[in-house]
C-alpha cells in the first residue's frame, strides 16, 4: 500500500492545514485533528486520480520521511494501480491503444478501463500479463 507524508500546520486562524510532502500542492484544511485526517486521505486521492490523459508522472512517497508533525496517509488503492498503470504507460512511450495491442485485446476500451479507478480492479491473470507489456510495474 502507498502511503505518502502529510505535515500538519496550525492555522493563524484556529484549526490545522497540512501539505503533502511528496505532492506539490496538494494541500488541505480542517477545524480539527479528525476533520484534517479526512480531508488528507480525500485529498491525496483527488490528487493521484489523474485524467487517463494526463501526462504528469507524480511522486512517489519517500518512506524516509520522519517527523512529529508528519502523519502518514494511505491511497485508495484503485487510485494507485491506475495511477502505477498510466505512469508505467507514459514512461515506455506507449498509447493506451498500443498497450491494447500488446495485451492482445480487440479494442482499447478493456484497457482504458483499468486506468480508471473507478473501474480498475484487474485479476491476477490481467497483473501477469500487464507485467510483460510493462515489466516495470511495481506491484504492492
Amino acid at each position: 500500500m502507498l502511503k505518502y507524508h502529510f505535515k500538519i500546520h496550525n492555522a493563524e486562524e484556529g484549526g490545522y492545514w497540512a501539505e503533502c510532502v511528496e505532492i506539490e500542492g496538494c494541500r488541505t484544511q480542517g477545524d480539527s485533528k479528525e476533520e484534517l485526517m479526512k480531508n488528507m486521505k480525500e485529498v491525496l486521492n483527488l490528487c493521484l486520480d489523474e485524467p487517463a490523459e494526463s501526462k504528469d508522472i507524480l511522486s512517489m512517497p519517500n518512506n524516509k520521511i520522519k517527523g512529529q508533525d508528519i502523519v502518514e496517509v494511505e491511497a485508495n488503492i484503485n487510485i494507485v494501480f491506475a495511477m502505477l498503470l498510466r505512469q508505467e504507460r507514459l514512461k515506455n512511450n506507449m498509447t493506451q491503444k498500443e498497450v491494447a495491442e500488446k495485451l492482445g485485446y480487440k479494442s482499447d476500451y478493456a484497457y482504458r478501463k483499468l486506468e480508471d479507478s473507478r473501474y480498475a480492479n484487474p485479476s491476477i491473470k490481467t497483473i501477469q500479463k500487464l507485467r510483460k507489456v510493462l515489466p516495470g510495474l511495481p506491484l504492492f
